[in-house]
């Protein structure tokens, strides 16, 4: 039977992609006591690299959030990887979000917000987090937004 946070998924006809695998030297996530990091994801769906390119130049702030969702979906696919029943987050604690982006551009916040208000929408009271919204003249393999994360995990 499916947890309170699958159904949340199946309710909003979200779907998780498969979670990717390090692209480098690195692990995709690790726990330490109750919290649990996940490291970067960008906007891979199943293999596939989406959002390649700088938001406010080849993307619109909507479209940036949609690349900022995927990397969130991946976040989530990282969670289940980890620790199995998405259930046991007590907490999204902090979103570290990267937005590949022109020097002139100040709408980063907004392009996170694809992903804070989707881990809201699924999580309720447990997705609200801290968060860091910050651009960078240039992103892995020239990916739109990455995003990173501390999650907490209950006992």
């Amino acid at each position: 039977m499916s947890g309170t946070v699958e159904a949340k998924l199946q309710e909003l006809g979200i779907e998780l992609p498969n979670a990717p695998q390090p692209a480098g030297s690195y692990v995709q996530h690790y726990q330490s006591g109750n919290l649990l990091f996940v490291a970067g994801q960008i906007p891979f769906w199943n293999g596939e690299l989406k959002f390649q390119g700088k938001v406010g130049q080849e993307f619109s702030i909507e479209e940036g959030q949609e690349a900022a969702k995927t990397c969130a979906l991946n976040i989530i696919a990282q969670i289940k990887d980890a620790v199995g029943d998405l259930d046991k987050v007590a907490r999204i604690v902090r979103l570290n979000g990267f937005v590949n982006c022109p020097t002139d551009f100040a709408d980063h916040p907004k392009v996170i917000n694809g992903a804070s208000d989707l881990m809201g929408e699924i999580f309720g009271e447990k997705g609200k987090h801290t968060r860091i919204a910050l651009g960078a003249g240039s992103l892995p393999l020239n990916v739109a937004v990455e995003i990173d994360a501390v999650i907490e995990i209950e006992a």
